[in-house]
């Protein structure tokens, strides 16, 4: 039955491809309204006569009201004449999600069997709505994204297994890498789907790979990402020590250095040079030695002393030819040559004299100083020596 119809125009919302408008077998001069982004296609008896683009326009048809009156009766108040319009939304189809399963392959680096999905957004326009309403909705009265999408399931499944499978193979991206590579997987697919689309009048503007699906309870899929990652962690591990190993090694250099330098500095302001140090540090250690006065116990003589340096072997000389003085020393007897102390003044043997070579001391009775031997008075407390 013809209905009166003043305006015409779209109702739909963004996520709609295609909106059949409610009215049918409208009147002659019904206004229709096409805004931007749309065109309408106007149907009259189950064929598209014309495509609107944006605009206002006045309807010619043959429903005439009169002429309809007359019709309606002899045909059961069903208009002979049949007419609708389609509008097609011709923005960009954002964010459509899709989504694939059981993609199987031979993984390029571990080598072994492995099952992944895949998913993401692909960006769809329409181009030709002529094309799509004929070819996809035919007389259904909506097409929404999810209905698009499932028209297309089977077309995204076996393109985006082969192609996924392929590139993988062919670039022998590592499983537990491949979101690395989720741009070059999904500018392979791109060029691929974009024909399957055109034919019926969209047009693929993206498509976009954003996740790869793991098996992550796989047994042998956990065993392999466990080798992965120690391949790495061991390797970072050895070069973190490798690296405090040698931090630890230049700052125990640095810390000799400036311990250098700071007694460097201090020898320069006491005024001796390091070979006297070192002979100060032999001349102390050899009068610490009980037995320094006797040469043969040492196992070395003035000679090896002197050998040890200029600076080292004067010092050292010195240092053992006063010690030297200190110490008790054997005589021997002229006559029967027996051993005797250098303060002996006759033989015990022989009786013979003896000529000391070291200055006899006299020692005052009165406060045991010691005295030279022409001593007659005391130089410590004057008492007359005998």
């Amino acid at each position: 039955m013809a209905k009166t119809a003043d305006i015409i125009k779209y109702e739909g919302d963004n996520k709609t491809f295609v909106w059949k408008h409610p009215c049918e077998d409208f009147n002659n001069l019904t206004q229709l309204i096409v805004h931007e982004s749309q065109e309408a296609i106007f149907f009259m008896n189950g064929q598209a006569l014309d495509v609107f683009s944006a605009g206002r326009y006045t309807l010619e048809t043959e429903n005439l009201p009169l002429l309809g009156k007359m019709l309606n009766r002899t045909t059961g108040k069903i208009s002979p004449f049949h007419c609708e319009v389609y509008f097609i939304n011709k923005t960009i189809q954002m964010a459509i999600k899709w989504g694939v399963g059981n993609v199987g392959y031979m993984e390029p680096t571990y080598n072994f069997p492995l099952v992944i999905g895949a998913g993401g957004e692909l960006i769809l326009k329409v181009e030709n709505g002529k094309k799509l309403l004929l070819k996809l909705v035919g007389t259904e009265n909506l097409l929404l994204q999810e209905k698009l999408v499932a028209y297309f399931r089977g077309i995204l499944s076996t393109k985006v297994k082969s192609v996924l499978a392929k590139t993988i193979k062919k670039e022998k991206i590592n499983i537990f890498e491949i979101d690395e590579n989720l741009e070059e997987l999904s500018e392979n697919l791109l060029p691929l789907l974009k024909p399957e689309f055109e034919e019926y009048g969209l047009s693929l503007e993206r498509f976009l790979v954003d996740r790869i699906i793991k098996p992550e309870d796989n047994e042998k899929f956990q065993k392999f990402e466990t080798l992965h990652f120690r391949q790495y962690a061991d390797i970072t591990d050895a070069k973190i020590r490798q690296q405090v190993d040698i931090i630890d090694e230049q700052t125990k250099a640095q810390k000799m250095l400036i311990e250098s330098q700071a007694l460097a500095t201090k020898r320069v302001q006491e005024g001796y040079t390091y070979q006297q140090e070192r002979s100060f540090d032999v001349a102390s250690d050899v009068a610490k030695n009980e037995a320094s006065g006797q040469f043969t116990n040492m196992g070395i003589g003035l000679g090896t002393m002197a050998s040890v340096g200029g600076a080292v072997g004067g010092v050292l000389t010195q240092a053992m030819g006063n010690l030297n003085n200190t110490q008790p020393q054997e005589i021997s007897c002229v006559n029967c040559g027996i051993k005797l102390p250098n303060s002996a003044r006759f033989c015990y043997v022989c009786g013979n004299q003896i000529k000391s070579t070291t200055p006899i001391k006299k020692v005052c009775n009165n406060c045991g100083a010691d005295l030279p031997n022409s001593s007659k008075f005391c130089l410590q407390c004057g008492t007359k020596v005998e």
